[in-house]
């Protein structure tokens, strides 16, 4: 672990509305606890960021290549109509980007889902079948050190 990653804390909302998957080189995966919609969030191990300009070059670099990868990733795995990636930041400061996986006729479509419906737990199962998938879809993508 880097000096920039040891005060890193997620944000108390993220961490209410999420599952941890595991980490990426530069970024946390979550899980956004809502079967409604595939539903992924990156999130730089970097304290006090909440843009993408305040993270330094490498970092910048290193999000957009895991951004890309796990978009790629999602949007084949789960035969995505469209990825929606978006880097909001208007309730929760810290830096994040939703990738949600979107499907005509989904809950929300065509609209953005956020605060269209109330938030659908998983079950513990649908999780570690979820968390099973991303292993797989990442591992010939991009370094990956999922939760056990």
């Amino acid at each position: 672990m880097d000096e920039l990653e040891l005060e890193f804390q997620l944000d108390k909302q993220l961490a209410a509305d999420s599952v941890f998957l595991g980490d990426l080189p530069l970024s946390r995966l979550l899980l956004i606890n809502d079967k409604q919609y595939p539903w992924f969030v990156l999130v730089p191990r970097r304290e006090n960021v909440s843009e993408i300009y305040h993270l330094s070059l490498q970092d910048r670099e290193q999000l957009m290549v895991e951004s890309c990868d796990l978009s790629a990733a999602l949007a084949d795995g789960f035969n995505a109509h469209k990825m929606n990636v978006a880097a909001l930041g208007n309730v929760v400061k810290q830096l994040h980007l939703h990738h949600v996986v979107r499907f005509v006729g989904d809950a929300a479509w065509p609209a953005p889902v956020w605060g269209v419906h109330s938030l659908k737990p998983y079950a513990d199962q649908e999780i570690e079948q979820i968390r099973a998938k991303i292993k797989m879809l990442l591992a010939t993508k991009i370094a990956f050190e999922p939760v056990v």
